[in-house]
């Protein structure tokens, strides 16, 4: 292996910003709250297949296409489990590479493709190879979701952020109960067509959270790191005051009109004219 020589490698690009810093003391407001609604909703659908893994087992054995046996529901479980396994490990390293909003869409279009498929199943080998798909929609979910949330929820709300979001998954398990409940009830629907539809719920929830997801921004953290030179710098540039923080004890002078107080006082030197600041139009600043 020769090493590359000294003088021909390419300088990396230092820049500054506090925009880390500011998204860590964001109050709470509205935007939080429709993100955790949009990505933490992954852990109800999580709950909504495990559930009717076991919920709708007994119809499976009785459906005339699969005829599944005691071994073959548990080879399902089991393929599932390993698709969420294959999925987070793959779907976690695309998530740095490609970007946070690019796969949290990736994987919802896999889990919803991937298990209206599995109502469609025609036999048990069709429906192991949907089970393995749907699980590593699940798994990419989760790697993408946590990455996103962690990276735009302030900090002092993580906590009990991440236990209100991972408690979901016991809503999404009542819900897969009592869908099988109705759905395969003989006086309802029942028969083959009744599991089919249990599979459907998961489906349908997951169009009404692709539509959720359309409005979400990329990570700025991420775009910080991965971005291109041009929008890094915009978007540190967006984000960096007209003072430095570092400033606010600095005196005002002839080189520096700026006076460098607050921003809700911020004014220029020796006028009344308050001072232009870059970060009242940052869309993160705090």
């Amino acid at each position: 292996m020769v090493n590359q020589p000294l003088h021909s490698r390419k300088p990396g690009v230092v820049f500054e910003t506090d925009l880390p810093a500011r998204l860590d003391r964001l109050p709470w407001g509205r935007f939080h709250t429709l993100l955790v609604f949009a990505l933490g909703i992954t852990w109800l659908l999580d709950g909504l297949e495990v559930t009717l893994a076991g919920s709708v087992s007994g119809a499976l054995k009785d459906s005339p296409g699969l005829r599944m046996s005691n071994l073959d529901i548990g080879l399902a479980g089991g393929v599932y489990i390993a698709g969420a396994v294959l999925g987070a490990l793959l779907f976690g390293w695309l998530t740095d590479r490609l970007g946070r909003r690019k796969l949290f869409f990736i994987t919802l279009w896999l889990y919803i493709g991937a298990t209206a498929a599995t109502a469609l199943s025609f036999n048990l080998e069709t429906f192991l190879l949907f089970r393995f798909l749907t699980g590593m929609g699940i798994g990419g979910e989760y790697t993408a979701i946590n990455s996103t949330i962690q990276e735009f929820t302030p900090a002092r709300y993580r906590g009990w952020v991440d236990l209100t979001i991972n408690g979901t998954f016991w809503l999404g398990a009542a819900l897969g109960a009592g869908g099988a409940i109705v759905l395969l009830d003989p006086h309802v629907v029942g028969g083959d067509l009744g599991w089919r539809l249990c599979f459907g719920i998961g489906a349908a929830l997951g169009l009404i959270i692709l539509i959720m997801r359309l409005w979400l921004p990329e990570s700025p953290r991420w775009l910080m790191i991965h971005a291109s030179t041009t929008k890094r710098g915009a978007l540190s540039k967006a984000s960096k005051p007209a003072c430095a923080p570092r400033a606010m004890t600095c005196a005002p002078s002839a080189a520096q009109p700026c006076a460098c107080m607050p921003a809700t006082t911020r004014r220029c030197a020796k006028s009344s004219t308050p001072c232009s600041s870059a970060s009242a139009a940052a869309p993160w600043s705090a």
